[in-house]
Protein backbone atom coordinates (compact mmCIF):
# COMPACT_ATOMS: atom_id res chain seq x y z
CA UNK A 1 0.00 0.00 0.00
CA UNK A 2 2.92 2.76 0.79
CA UNK A 3 4.57 1.76 -2.50
CA UNK A 4 1.34 1.96 -4.07
CA UNK A 5 0.99 5.47 -2.94
CA UNK A 6 4.27 6.50 -3.67
CA UNK A 7 3.36 5.59 -7.28
CA UNK A 8 0.46 7.92 -7.05
CA UNK A 9 2.31 10.92 -5.81
CA UNK A 10 5.10 10.26 -8.08
CA UNK A 11 2.78 10.33 -10.98
CA UNK A 12 0.68 13.54 -9.96
CA UNK A 13 3.78 15.34 -9.49
CA UNK A 14 4.61 14.55 -13.31
CA UNK A 15 0.87 15.24 -14.42
CA UNK A 16 0.78 18.38 -12.81
CA UNK A 17 3.96 19.14 -15.00
CA UNK A 18 2.25 18.67 -18.29
CA UNK A 19 -1.04 19.15 -17.78
CA UNK A 20 -1.92 22.30 -16.16
CA UNK A 21 -5.60 21.86 -16.33
CA UNK A 22 -5.37 18.57 -14.44
CA UNK A 23 -6.22 19.74 -10.64
CA UNK A 24 -9.07 22.20 -11.67
CA UNK A 25 -10.42 18.92 -13.71
CA UNK A 26 -9.91 16.74 -10.94
CA UNK A 27 -11.10 19.02 -8.46
CA UNK A 28 -14.25 18.93 -10.75
CA UNK A 29 -14.53 15.14 -10.60
CA UNK A 30 -14.74 14.96 -6.95
CA UNK A 31 -17.11 17.75 -6.65
CA UNK A 32 -19.47 15.78 -9.21
CA UNK A 33 -18.68 12.49 -7.25
CA UNK A 34 -19.48 14.46 -3.81
CA UNK A 35 -22.75 15.77 -4.91
CA UNK A 36 -23.86 12.09 -6.77
CA UNK A 37 -22.45 10.12 -3.47
CA UNK A 38 -24.86 12.17 -1.45
CA UNK A 39 -27.88 12.72 -3.66
CA UNK A 40 -27.24 8.77 -3.77
CA UNK A 41 -27.15 8.06 -0.08
CA UNK A 42 -30.07 10.45 0.92
CA UNK A 43 -32.38 8.40 -1.44
CA UNK A 44 -30.92 5.20 0.37
CA UNK A 45 -30.72 6.06 4.14
CA UNK A 46 -29.94 9.61 5.89
CA UNK A 47 -27.27 8.13 7.92
CA UNK A 48 -24.94 6.73 4.94
CA UNK A 49 -25.20 9.77 3.31
CA UNK A 50 -22.05 11.10 4.67
CA UNK A 51 -20.09 7.93 3.59
CA UNK A 52 -21.84 7.66 0.16
CA UNK A 53 -20.48 11.48 -0.26
CA UNK A 54 -16.58 10.60 0.75
CA UNK A 55 -16.46 7.28 -1.02
CA UNK A 56 -17.88 9.29 -4.28
CA UNK A 57 -15.78 11.92 -4.11
CA UNK A 58 -12.80 9.86 -3.84
CA UNK A 59 -13.91 7.77 -6.74
CA UNK A 60 -14.78 10.48 -9.05
CA UNK A 61 -11.57 12.16 -8.32
CA UNK A 62 -9.41 8.77 -9.54
CA UNK A 63 -11.78 8.42 -12.78
CA UNK A 64 -10.30 12.08 -13.52
CA UNK A 65 -6.62 11.58 -12.66
CA UNK A 66 -6.63 8.12 -14.29
CA UNK A 67 -7.94 9.60 -17.40
CA UNK A 68 -5.63 12.41 -17.37
CA UNK A 69 -2.67 10.76 -16.74
CA UNK A 70 -3.67 7.92 -19.32
CA UNK A 71 -3.70 10.87 -22.23
CA UNK A 72 -0.41 12.42 -20.94
CA UNK A 73 1.17 9.24 -21.24
CA UNK A 74 -0.21 8.91 -24.59
CA UNK A 75 1.20 12.47 -25.57
CA UNK A 76 4.35 11.77 -24.14
CA UNK A 77 4.80 8.74 -26.03
CA UNK A 78 3.19 9.56 -29.48
CA UNK A 79 5.20 9.70 -32.38
CA UNK A 80 8.55 8.35 -30.82
CA UNK A 81 9.60 4.70 -32.80
CA UNK A 82 8.29 1.80 -30.17
CA UNK A 83 4.80 3.79 -28.88
CA UNK A 84 2.91 1.03 -30.17
CA UNK A 85 4.69 -1.55 -28.34
CA UNK A 86 4.48 0.22 -24.84
CA UNK A 87 1.08 0.83 -25.43
CA UNK A 88 0.26 -2.99 -26.52
CA UNK A 89 2.77 -4.47 -23.62
CA UNK A 90 0.26 -2.55 -21.21
CA UNK A 91 -2.71 -4.81 -21.98
CA UNK A 92 -4.40 -6.57 -19.62
CA UNK A 93 -5.38 -10.28 -20.15
CA UNK A 94 -3.53 -13.75 -21.92
CA UNK A 95 -1.33 -11.49 -24.64
CA UNK A 96 1.94 -12.10 -25.68
CA UNK A 97 4.01 -9.22 -26.85
CA UNK A 98 6.89 -9.43 -29.22
CA UNK A 99 8.00 -6.07 -30.07
CA UNK A 100 9.73 -5.29 -33.37
CA UNK A 101 9.63 -8.36 -34.90
CA UNK A 102 10.85 -6.06 -38.24
CA UNK A 103 12.36 -2.47 -38.78
CA UNK A 104 13.35 -0.91 -41.96
CA UNK A 105 15.92 1.68 -41.99
CA UNK A 106 12.79 4.42 -41.60
CA UNK A 107 12.15 3.55 -38.20
CA UNK A 108 9.10 1.53 -39.05
CA UNK A 109 8.22 -1.12 -37.05
CA UNK A 110 5.79 -4.41 -36.64
CA UNK A 111 4.70 -5.99 -33.52
CA UNK A 112 3.49 -9.06 -32.87
CA UNK A 113 0.94 -10.27 -30.39
CA UNK A 114 -0.72 -13.58 -29.86
CA UNK A 115 -3.74 -13.36 -28.32
CA UNK A 116 -7.28 -15.40 -27.63
CA UNK A 117 -7.71 -13.34 -31.06
CA UNK A 118 -5.35 -15.20 -32.82
CA UNK A 119 -2.37 -13.24 -34.07
CA UNK A 120 -1.92 -9.43 -34.63
CA UNK A 121 0.58 -7.64 -36.72
CA UNK A 122 0.58 -4.43 -35.36
CA UNK A 123 2.74 -2.01 -37.55
CA UNK A 124 3.97 2.03 -37.15
CA UNK A 125 6.17 4.15 -38.61
CA UNK A 126 6.47 7.58 -41.03
CA UNK A 127 4.62 6.26 -43.77
CA UNK A 128 1.31 4.40 -44.01
CA UNK A 129 2.33 2.76 -47.41
CA UNK A 130 5.89 1.51 -45.74
CA UNK A 131 4.19 0.56 -42.97
CA UNK A 132 1.74 -1.83 -44.68
CA UNK A 133 4.71 -2.72 -46.90
CA UNK A 134 6.25 -3.89 -44.02
CA UNK A 135 3.03 -5.46 -42.55
CA UNK A 136 2.67 -7.44 -45.53
CA UNK A 137 6.38 -8.87 -45.81
CA UNK A 138 5.84 -9.47 -41.91
CA UNK A 139 2.30 -11.79 -42.68
CA UNK A 140 3.52 -14.19 -45.97
CA UNK A 141 6.67 -14.69 -43.31
CA UNK A 142 3.74 -15.86 -40.48
CA UNK A 143 1.22 -17.75 -42.88
CA UNK A 144 3.80 -20.12 -43.11
CA UNK A 145 3.58 -21.70 -39.40
CA UNK A 146 -0.01 -20.01 -38.44
CA UNK A 147 -1.58 -22.63 -39.82
CA UNK A 148 -5.68 -22.18 -39.25
CA UNK A 149 -4.75 -19.44 -36.57
CA UNK A 150 -6.63 -16.34 -37.68
CA UNK A 151 -3.96 -13.57 -38.36
CA UNK A 152 -4.89 -9.86 -38.10
CA UNK A 153 -2.70 -6.48 -39.40
CA UNK A 154 -3.45 -2.86 -37.67
CA UNK A 155 -1.71 -0.16 -39.08
CA UNK A 156 -1.29 2.82 -35.87
CA UNK A 157 -1.74 6.12 -37.24
CA UNK A 158 -3.88 9.21 -36.98
CA UNK A 159 -7.22 7.56 -37.21
CA UNK A 160 -8.25 8.44 -40.41
CA UNK A 161 -8.67 5.99 -43.22
CA UNK A 162 -7.45 2.63 -42.42
CA UNK A 163 -5.27 3.67 -39.36
CA UNK A 164 -5.67 3.35 -35.53
CA UNK A 165 -4.69 6.29 -33.39
CA UNK A 166 -2.30 5.02 -30.52
CA UNK A 167 -4.78 6.03 -27.63
CA UNK A 168 -7.53 3.31 -29.22
CA UNK A 169 -5.69 0.80 -29.99
CA UNK A 170 -5.81 -1.10 -27.01
CA UNK A 171 -10.08 -0.98 -27.40
CA UNK A 172 -9.37 -2.01 -31.47
CA UNK A 173 -7.32 -4.90 -29.58
CA UNK A 174 -10.05 -5.83 -26.91
CA UNK A 175 -12.87 -5.60 -30.01
CA UNK A 176 -11.89 -8.24 -31.62
CA UNK A 177 -13.25 -11.45 -31.82
CA UNK A 178 -11.75 -14.77 -29.17
CA UNK A 179 -11.47 -17.58 -31.76
CA UNK A 180 -8.80 -19.78 -29.88
CA UNK A 181 -9.02 -21.51 -26.49
CA UNK A 182 -7.13 -20.08 -23.73
CA UNK A 183 -4.85 -23.48 -23.93
CA UNK A 184 -4.46 -22.65 -27.44
CA UNK A 185 -2.92 -19.37 -27.40
CA UNK A 186 0.57 -19.89 -25.67
CA UNK A 187 1.12 -23.27 -27.70
CA UNK A 188 0.79 -20.93 -30.80
CA UNK A 189 3.07 -18.22 -29.27
CA UNK A 190 5.62 -21.16 -28.79
CA UNK A 191 4.80 -22.47 -32.54
CA UNK A 192 6.14 -18.52 -33.88
CA UNK A 193 9.09 -17.95 -31.72
CA UNK A 194 11.59 -20.04 -33.91
CA UNK A 195 10.95 -17.18 -36.54
CA UNK A 196 11.71 -14.70 -34.19
CA UNK A 197 15.00 -13.27 -34.69
CA UNK A 198 17.13 -10.04 -33.40
CA UNK A 199 16.82 -7.24 -36.29
CA UNK A 200 18.90 -4.24 -35.90
CA UNK A 201 17.36 -1.33 -33.82
CA UNK A 202 17.63 1.60 -36.38
CA UNK A 203 19.34 4.52 -34.37
CA UNK A 204 16.94 6.90 -32.82
CA UNK A 205 14.24 3.90 -31.29
CA UNK A 206 14.15 3.21 -28.14
CA UNK A 207 15.19 -0.20 -26.69
CA UNK A 208 12.97 0.66 -23.47
CA UNK A 209 9.49 0.52 -25.84
CA UNK A 210 10.87 -2.36 -27.47
CA UNK A 211 11.44 -4.88 -24.42
CA UNK A 212 10.93 -8.98 -24.59
CA UNK A 213 7.05 -10.20 -24.56
CA UNK A 214 5.47 -10.54 -21.52
CA UNK A 215 2.47 -13.02 -20.85
CA UNK A 216 -0.26 -11.43 -19.13
CA UNK A 217 -2.42 -14.36 -17.73
CA UNK A 218 -5.81 -13.43 -16.74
Amino acid sequence: MKERFAQIRLAWGQLKQVDPKAPAMIAAGALIGLLVGALLGLLINPWVAIPFALLFTFMGAMVVFNRRLQKAQFSAIEGHPGAAAAVLQQMRGQWFVTPAVAVNAKQDLVHRVVGRCGIVLVGEGGSKQRVKGLLAKERKRLSRVAGDAPLHTIVVGDGSDDTVALKKLQFTMNKLDRELKKTEVPKLERRLKPLDKAPPIPQGIDPNMARRPRPRPR
